[in-house]
């Protein structure tokens, strides 16, 4: 209907768990949108497995509530959520051929056995797998066994598929090539999947939306561009990509942003998050690829130094820059771009940050 607003898939409000007195989940407040592809991004240990496990209902959580499509599923069992998971290993029956593993869990839901075989069929054929129906998992790549784990996941239309980092067991070249086909598979089955990741390049490529988690807590919750363009506070900023972090102290606050003062060598405006206060010492971040370079005597800045290091990397290339006070400035400057300067080892250098590349954090 018009005008309508449609429930989230997922929401937690205010999530928490304990084990005892560790508190693995700190007040988790969170909407997951219905057909979105969302990611908990975070390093091991930040608590995004035990929220995926209380959403799946392997976890009983301490406080809070889990709603799906608006409707609180904290006292079902797993078996009785709309939701399936993919785990890291798979776990398919291994006596069992593709095609029954499966129809596995439509025929436990009790389906009509023309529509399981037909759901199958259909499911295989989306994992470009049709071919493979009467083989057994051991008669199966790594790759292919994580696609058999997706289609027996996706055959009972599951309103959610969790997936706790079923990529981590492939090579690096079959990951990157089963991010394209798992986001690709999202849009075509328009399930809303929640996926779970420690590798931020991960996130950055099939998110629609990611959240990214810290000792229990999200830390923020944006699209792939926010979180790497605009981080909250410094341990965003700091885990996702590459940073270059400065310690300075805002000398002047308005409207569009700030100015932050790099102790007497000068200062730099900036964007900010919040409201910060004049005086107040604060971290700044710039990307490598934010910063322009030039020649020492062509303009000035409160970063100039020395370049000390220079890597090859292909599309781009790597400059490190050891300012006066022993700070040690990384910069990318893509290898495509012929502006005509060259740069060597002990050349003395200006370092200025591109137009919105310098972000004053939170914390």
């Amino acid at each position: 209907m018009e005008g309508e607003i449609e429930m989230p898939a997922v929401e937690l409000q205010g999530v928490v768990k304990k084990y005892g007195e560790f508190v693995a989940l700190r007040t988790i407040d969170l909407e997951i949108k219905v057909n979105e592809f969302f990611t908990l991004l975070g390093p091991s240990g930040c608590g995004k497995t035990t929220l995926l496990r209380a959403i799946a209902g392997f976890e009983d959580i301490t406080a809070g509530a889990i709603l799906l499509g608006g409707e609180r599923i904290g006292d079902l069992p797993p078996n009785k959520r709309p939701i399936n998971t993919v785990f890291q290993h798979y776990a398919l029956f291994p006596h069992m051929t593709v095609e029954d593993n499966v129809a596995f869990g439509m025929r436990m839901l009790g389906a009509p056995r023309s529509e399981v075989a037909d759901r199958s069929r259909k499911m295989l054929e989306l994992v470009k797998l049709g071919d493979f129906a009467r083989r057994r998992p051991d008669q199966l790549s790594g790759g292919q066994q994580q696609r058999v784990a997706l289609a027996r996941a996706m055959a009972p239309r599951p309103r959610v598929l969790l997936l706790d980092e079923p990529l981590s067991a492939l090579d690096l070249k079959l990951r990157h090539a089963m991010r394209v086909e798992l986001k690709q598979l999202q849009k075509e089955t328009g399930i809303t999947f929640v996926f779970v990741t420690h590798d931020q390049e991960e996130a950055l490529t099939m998110s629609d939306r990611i959240g990214v988690m810290d000792q229990g807590m999200l830390q923020q919750v944006g699209t792939p561009r926010e979180i790497y363009e605009k981080p909250n506070n410094r341990f965003v900023a700091d885990f996702i990509g590459e940073t270059n972090l400065f310690d300075v102290r805002v000398s002047e606050v308005g409207e569009r942003g700030c100015v932050c003062a790099f102790g007497e060598r000068g200062s730099i405006g900036c964007e900010a998050t919040g409201r910060p206060l004049v005086g107040a010492a604060c971290h700044l971040s710039i990307r490598p690829e934010g910063l322009d370079m030039r020649s020492r005597e062509d303009a000035e800045s409160p970063l100039g130094g020395k370049v000390e290091q220079i890597v090859y990397l292909g599309t781009d290339t790597q400059y490190l820059v050891r300012t006066p006070v022993g700070e040690l400035i990384t910069v990318r400057r893509q290898n495509a771009v012929a502006d005509g300067v060259e740069f060597s080892v002990g050349d003395e250098v200006s370092l200025l940050p591109r137009p919105g590349a310098a972000r004053l954090l939170a914390d």
